[in-house]
């Protein structure tokens, strides 16, 4: 079965890409994204968060706002600001983000090989976030927000990627957060049909980010099956927008967790219990307490950091081969967030929040010290062989465990369905 396909896509001009680049949809809330957008009607924020450009007193989730995403998109074809490729192609898109620098290969990938599990999940998904995307698909009739892939690395794919790259880009430019976005179009159709060939032979992808977005696609697929009947599983709503990395590429930070109480404790006290299963070290500011290894952790309370190490009764007691419970937020759920703080489901419970790490440890300290939070705590990154072991064990990691970076920028390149 294929994994991907080429597809034509609807890109921006070259003289607008950095303009029309856009944060994806979840990573900013309304008002946030309002600021970014009011001044820029290039924003590809009109199509991926249409919110702001209806009243504020709509619901994000009204069938209007969906509408005026259509209408935005729409506008931006006829407006000559975005354009549809005329052949099917692969594309390539860098990203460098300070010493980090990763190349994907941007395609079409099959639903079918989604529901078959080749494009394996690690997260659960939530049905109210599905059904935003499913309801966003289907209006615009467009995928305008890409699904991030990884894949076990291959030499050749490697290669044939590398010489691309070499090549002048279509676009190249800095993003208001420092990241640098370069993107080509592969013309050489030999080209494109060995790279395709060589992807489709991989034994499996693994969703990194975007569970919501592929679950939306496949459920998107079902729904045009319904209203086409006679489909002949060629058409374009078979198929989703992804972009491709390989592992060895990927950067994934630390993914933290600030809490509102000490659910009854005295600080005292909540550190005492703490060490039945963690070397306490008190250290001077977040830069050193900040964990520098797996099982290391960081904890700031009462404008006080600690550095905690898994001692050897807590190292004694993980199971190694299994690989959901030997990660760092299993082990940090299974110690200190149920039994102390009693915080039973990460995904549901108030009282707990997550910081990605992108922020550091100093956004921490800053929200803990506003007097909103009590307690801060900071993990290693989870690394992503663990993401697709959990993956190729069809298990499921606990809610928040990796953050990516850089993210993917929206817009620069749309998959249709026609």
């Amino acid at each position: 079965m294929k994994l991907i396909k080429p597809f034509r896509g609807l890109r921006p001009t070259r003289e607008l890409a950095a303009r029309v680049a856009a944060h994806p949809y979840d990573v900013l809330n309304r008002e946030e994204a309002f600021e970014l957008a009011k001044d820029n009607p290039y924003s590809f924020l009109h199509i991926n968060k249409p919110e702001v450009d209806v009243d504020p007193e709509i619901d994000v989730h009204d069938p209007r706002v969906y509408q005026k995403g259509r209408e935005n998109l729409q506008r931006f074809i006829s407006e000559g600001i975005l354009h549809r490729d005329a052949e099917e192609t692969l594309y390539v898109y860098k990203q460098v983000m300070g010493s980090h620098e990763q190349v994907g290969l941007v395609a079409a990938a099959s639903v079918d090989a989604y529901d078959k599990n080749l494009i394996k999940k690690h997260e659960f998904t939530r049905p109210e976030k599905e059904d935003d995307r499913v309801n966003h698909i289907d209006t615009l009739s467009a995928q305008v927000g890409p699904v991030f892939l990884t894949y076990e690395a291959q030499a050749e794919i490697d290669e044939m990627i590398g010489g691309i790259v070499k090549g002048e880009p279509v676009y190249d430019f800095q993003a208001d957060d420092n990241t640098r976005h370069v993107f080509w179009v592969i013309e050489d159709k030999a080209l494109v049909q060995r790279i395709e060939q060589a992807v489709n032979s991989l034994k499996a992808l693994y969703v990194a980010d975007g569970h919501h977005r592929s679950a939306a696609a496949s459920r998107v697929q079902k729904l045009r099956q319904q209203r086409q009947p006679d489909f002949d599983g060629t058409e374009s709503f078979n198929y989703f927008l992804v972009v491709l990395f390989p592992h060895n590429q990927m950067q994934i930070l630390d993914y933290n967790r600030i809490i509102k109480d000490l659910n009854g404790h005295e600080a005292a006290e909540f550190l005492d219990k703490l060490s039945r299963h963690f070397d306490i070290e008190a250290v001077a500011d977040a830069s050193a307490a900040k964990p520098g290894k797996a099982r290391e952790f960081a904890l700031y309370v009462q404008k006080q950091w600690y550095r905690l190490t898994a001692n050897a009764a807590l190292e004694a007691s993980i199971d190694n081969n299994d690989p959901v419970l030997s990660l760092d937020v299993s082990i940090l759920q299974n110690t200190v967030l149920e039994p102390l703080l009693g915080i039973v489901d990460q995904r549901t419970d108030k009282r707990v929040d997550f910081v990605g790490g992108i922020r550091g440890l100093k956004e921490l300290e800053k929200r803990v010290n506003s007097g909103e939070w009590e307690l801060a705590i900071a993990l290693y990154a989870t690394s992503i062989e663990s993401l697709m072991a959990i993956a190729d064990a069809n298990e499921v990691m606990p809610p928040k465990s990796t953050w990516f970076e850089p993210k993917l920028k929206s817009g620069l390149v749309v998959h249709v369905l026609d």
